[in-house]
């Protein structure tokens, strides 16, 4: 996975296996899948995740983002701001200016605006996350949906809830009827097509469903990610990761992040689904709004460090404690949709 390690405009300069956090007390990775032929020319990013991680704890908050998020930002100072003043738009077909068309879109329309990089839409994309969460955005890491299922063959399989029936294959905008389904049921083991399928269908249902599969997805593959399963399936892993992963990771920085992985399966792994509600449109996105409940979630999600001292975002959304805290019940903080309980069985109908 580290072997092809790209050079970004956007990297952190400031590191070295000795110090591999140049001093930071958070770091924030951005985590894309998307579609694309070989290697990484004309992909859409339709999954976008921001892993916000406290690199002394590794407590972490996972920060899901709808495909059709409009007018994202880019920071202040950036050329790309300059251009885009009021948010990622212009005009023609608003495809072409969510925030999936990000990757493709500013490298064909503004080659080099960001300076010298080899992977100009990682850096364009992971501008646009920072400023509109308002967070920091250090590296990113594209996994090519395509070949999502060699990796998770590779892992053994993942377990997850299945609440609904999941569509397999079906086209939603063509009207072409799914294949099959993942029917309902606790405790499903997935294989790879299986697992790609329950990721990315949406045949029946919408993206904001699939941001919350997602969810437990991810939270499926840090489950099984034991370092003894690991160990046992490290060639198969190899040999499926180097050609479907892409990052601007420092190969020197692993064993940090090595480290720094086996410190969140210690913690819950808290999440923030940005779907639409009273405060979000992903149209017309409230961006003070969304910064405040980021802010929000990291303070809560470093709470039991703090003794539960974190600020209290004015307007964020009313969360209950933190699981590990003296007050639980159990809930994730900061979200624009309660997803604690999204990952367990709840069986609808």
């Amino acid at each position: 996975m580290f072997g092809g390690t790209e050079q970004t405009a956007t990297a952190p300069r400031d590191v070295s296996r000795e110090d591999p956090w140049g001093g930071r007390d958070r770091i924030g990775i951005l985590v894309l899948g998307g579609d694309g032929g070989e290697g990484r020319t004309g992909v859409r990013t339709d999954t976008v995740i921001l892993l916000s991680v406290d690199t002394r704890s590794g407590q972490a908050v996972m920060f899901s983002l709808p495909r059709n998020l409009q007018r994202a930002r880019f920071p202040d100072g950036s050329p790309l701001h300059d251009l885009y003043p009021d948010g990622f738009g212009g005009y023609g077909d608003v495809g072409n200016w969510l925030l999936n068309a990000i990757y493709r879109e500013v490298p064909l329309l503004h080659p080099g605006v960001l300076g010298e990089s080899n992977n100009e839409g990682a850096d364009a994309i992971k501008q646009a996350v920072r400023a509109t969460l308002g967070t920091r955005v250090d590296y990113y890491v594209l996994v090519n949906l395509a070949g999502f299922k060699e990796i998770v063959d590779a892992m053994g399989g993942v377990t997850v809830n299945v609440n609904t029936p999941v569509a397999i294959g079906g086209d939603t905008d063509r009207g072409i009827p799914p294949d099959d389904y993942l029917q309902p049921g606790p405790d499903q083991h997935l294989d790879g097509f299986e697992a790609l399928w329950f990721a990315r269908g949406r045949w029946g249902s919408d993206d904001y469903q699939r941001m919350l599969r997602q969810r437990c997805m991810v939270q499926a593959l840090v489950d099984r990610a034991k370092p003894v399963n690991l160990l046992q399936h490290y060639q198969e892993l190899v040999a499926a990761g180097k050609d479907v992963v892409y990052t601007d990771i420092p190969r020197e920085l692993m064993p940090a992040f090595v480290d720094l992985g086996l410190r969140m399966k210690e913690h819950k792994l808290r999440s923030v689904a940005f779907t639409p509600s009273a405060e979000f449109a992903p149209a017309a996105p409230d961006v003070e709004w969304m910064q405040t409940t980021v802010d929000r979630a990291i303070d809560r999600s470093m709470a039991p460090r703090r003794s539960g001292s974190g600020r209290k975002a004015t307007g964020a959304p009313s969360e209950a404690p933190a699981e590990d805290s003296v007050e639980a019940p159990v809930e994730d903080p900061g979200a624009s949709v309660r997803v604690a309980n999204t990952c367990g069985y709840q069986p609808v109908g």
